[in-house]
């Protein structure tokens, strides 16, 4: 019964996510759908530990409700900035 009223507030945007972004690497994550705020933070510290154990930094949280359309959004052009850049360096040594 859960899941249905999950999926539910899931079509109709109403479902709760957790948002979280960090900065290297420059992502948006998005974790859900919960059926409300409370089981949404109850879980946000296990997604929170998984990132840190990966290597992201700068993390930010945020519990709201949405419909993101795709789960990990990655900033293509923030990386490609920075390829650039380091290779202009490497190139120089």
């Amino acid at each position: 019964m859960n899941e249905l009223l999950t999926s539910f507030l899931s079509a109709i945007g109403f479902a709760w996510w957790v948002e979280i972004t960090t900065d290297d690497p420059r992502c948006v994550y998005y974790f859900g759908p919960f059926p409300n705020k409370k089981d949404a933070q109850t879980y946000q510290g296990g997604y929170i530990e998984d990132l840190e154990r990966e290597g992201a930094t700068h993390i930010k949280i945020d519990v709201k409700r949405c419909k993101p359309s795709n789960l990990t959004v990655y900033d293509e052009k923030a990386d490609a900035g920075f390829n650039k850049m380091s290779g202009v360096l490497s190139s120089q040594y």
